[in-house]
């Protein structure tokens, strides 16, 4: 019965050009992956080689003051881009990977990115998760809209009636056969991503694929539970694409609206005045007040000797530190509002299923808004261990020619992956599980179970 229902669907004039045209969007949206990838990837090469060359060049024309040496120098740290990103790019696109940064002020440092073309940023990013988000659950809708209703306008369902004791048992297969066949797509293509894209097959792509194949079981569930309303094709095509029109479009640009108003950014520009006037306003008051405040916030500097015939480095650097000082009350709000829109985006999402399988995705991939706040949490992490091993030379006024220069590559930012499955699957598990027993109770209800 299976095989003569799988045969039925697939010889359908419409299913295989409509496997054929997703095959082909698949591999078009793995391909921008493969190519952001890339992209990444040559920009970690490139900073490696900017800092070699820019130490050498600095080092080998400033023969003098470390502390001037020091207000050039630039020391990279990296955010690796995990090859399954190329799957999920999320916010990688806007937030940078590479942080470049000197001594001096961190704050109006780490919040630098890349520039980006304004129309990608409208679009998006094609990736093979925007995909599997927002058309594989047209293709569904396309497969399952009719499964009950083309034979009842067809006049077939009632001699399927008397013919069967579970009638629902032939439903259920034509159900079977398109789950399976849009299974069979989306494992085609998760094994085709893995090997143009060379991901490796580890606990990340499993992950992927598992949110991926509950995200699907999900879509086919909610039509199973429309077609149990035993409504007309017409009517069930209009509640289906309705429901994909909220679950993909309106509810996530109203949460976002949600999150702008209820947590407004509104100290990124005041951080930034605070920290450059915080910085520029050491110029007008007395030098001792500027090196008691910086002797408070590191009092294991205090035997330096900051008064000296030349230009006073101790004084400079402590102005760039009370800068960010400052700024620093600001700064933290705004990574508070920041953690307060991304908690609140995850709590509405345990009941929106597109939004919450891709923050899953962002999270397997570490493409999120909350990877890169802690990517900036660790890049202030590392500019402080910076400043602490450049200060005492700096004020010690050691010879450049004693530093080991080559030892200062880039370093790079780790964090493993922490994946929640209770929280992850739970929500999946409660929508596929709802709207089965949704359905079955209609059909009950109809007479369709024997």
């Amino acid at each position: 019965m299976y095989k003569l229902a799988f045969k039925k669907f697939i010889l359908s004039k419409s299913v295989i050009p409509a496997l054929i045209l997703f095959l082909a969007i698949g591999t078009i949206s793995i391909f921008i992956g493969k190519q952001f990838l890339e992209k990444q990837q040559q920009a970690v090469h490139a900073v490696k080689l900017l800092q070699r060359e820019q130490i050498a060049r600095n080092v080998e024309y400033n023969t003098g003051q470390f502390g001037l040496l020091m207000y050039y120098l630039k020391f990279a740290y990296i955010k690796p881009t995990e090859p399954i990103a190329a799957l999920a790019i999320g916010q990688q696109d806007i937030n940078t990977s590479v942080q470049y940064v000197n001594i001096r002020g961190l704050e109006a440092q780490r919040y630098d990115t890349d520039l980006n073309n304004p129309y990608h940023l409208q679009t998006g990013n094609f990736d093979l998760s925007f995909v599997i988000l927002f058309l594989f659950p047209l293709l569904i809708v396309v497969f399952c809209f009719n499964c009950l209703s083309e034979e009842k306008e067809g006049g077939t369902w009632s001699l399927t009636q008397v013919q069967t004791k579970n009638p629902i048992n032939v439903l259920l297969q034509k159900f079977a056969v398109r789950y399976w066949t849009v299974l069979g797509l989306l494992l085609v293509l998760l094994l085709s991503a893995s090997c143009i894209i060379d991901i490796p097959f580890d606990k990340k792509l499993l992950f992927y694929s598992i949110i991926s194949i509950l995200y699907i079981t999900g879509w086919f569930a909610i039509c199973w539970f429309v077609i149990s309303l035993h409504k007309s094709s017409n009517m069930n095509a209009l509640i289906l694409l309705s429901l994909w029109l909220f679950l993909c479009l309106l509810s996530p640009a109203a949460i976002n609206n949600l999150l702008t108003a209820r947590y407004p950014v509104k100290n990124a520009y005041s951080m930034f005045l605070k920290q450059r006037d915080g910085y520029h306003t050491k110029w007008d008051v007395s030098p001792d007040s500027t090196i008691n405040a910086f002797f408070e916030h590191y009092p294991q500097y205090k035997n330096y000797i900051w008064k000296n015939p030349k230009f006073n480095y101790m004084w400079f650097y402590s102005m760039q530190q009370l800068g960010d000082d400052e700024a620093l009350g600001e700064s933290r709000k705004m990574m508070n509002e920041l953690n307060h829109r991304e908690n609140l985006s995850r709590r509405i999402a345990y009941f929106l299923p597109t939004m919450h399988t891709q923050l899953a995705y962002t999270d397997i991939a570490s493409t999120g808004l909350n990877e890169h706040l802690r990517f900036l949490d660790s890049t202030a992490i590392f500019h402080e261990q910076k400043r602490l091993y450049f200060y005492p030379k700096i004020f010690g006024d050691s010879l450049i020619a004693a530093e080991n220069w080559p030892k200062h590559q880039p370093q790079y930012y780790r964090n493993s992956i922490s994946v929640s499955w209770f929280k992850m699957t739970v929500p999946f598990i409660l929508l596929i599980v709802l709207a089965a027993f949704g359905g079955r109770y209609f059909f009950a209800k109809h007479r369709y179970l024997g």
